[in-house]
């Protein structure tokens, strides 16, 4: 039994409280805490979730806490999980009853899968990275650490997604293509060439933008 602390309460943070209420549910073992967030104000008019406990610089991490980051942007969710990190701070991870995970599959630390998402086997999850609602990853997919892939989401086998990327709502990447690190693919882009790192595509097929 843990106590897991979400990092951020805002929208996202309230999704990825609902998916730990979910985990909690069918029987993972742990009590939902509160929320990590500057913005004291940001539950107002939001009934029924756990406290802000206070920022996330200040935070006195606790025995038996364990951490999930639930903001959307992928350079905010590392840069405040590397600060808990630092300070020598464990994260879970947490994976909807709903959601489909095959054999020989690898997922890391801190990481949210949604519900309805589906896995295929032996893909390669890295360290927080977030996948939303329906999304679908072919056999031999790889995602690296922190990235963020939007509901309806899809990867081909085989296909590849450096730390950092953030795919938006309905992204697709072909079979055995690449984006690079820090790229972001817009909503319903169709990567069917590699993606450089660190620039935006957008379109069908998906192009700089």
């Amino acid at each position: 039994m843990y106590n897991l602390v979400i990092i951020g309460a805002r929208g996202f943070g309230r999704e990825v409280c609902n998916l730990a209420r979910r985990c909690a549910e069918t029987g993972a073992s742990f009590t939902i805490k509160g929320f990590l967030d500057d913005k004291t104000d940001a539950l107002d008019g939001f009934a029924g979730y756990p406290p802000i406990l206070g920022p996330v610089e200040t935070y006195a991490i606790q025995p038996g806490d364990r951490f999930i980051c639930a903001l959307g942007s992928v350079v905010y969710r590392r840069k405040y999980a590397e600060l808990i990190l630092g300070r020598g701070g464990v994260f879970a991870s947490l994976i909807d009853p709903t959601a489909v995970v095959f054999s020989n599959t690898l997922i890391g630390k801190g990481v949210a899968v949604f519900n309805h998402a589906t896995v295929s086997c032996d893909v390669c999850v890295g360290d927080h990275a977030a996948i939303l609602c329906c999304a679908a990853l072919g056999h031999d997919a790889k995602v690296g650490c922190f990235c963020h892939l939007g509901a309806y989401a899809f990867l081909g086998g085989g296909a590849e997604v450096a730390d950092d990327v953030t795919l938006h709502t309905g992204a697709r990447i072909m079979p055995h293509k690449r984006v690079g690190v820090g790229a972001t693919v817009g909503v319903n882009s169709v990567v069917m060439r590699n993606v450089k790192p660190g620039i935006t595509v957008f379109g069908n097929p998906a192009l700089p933008f």
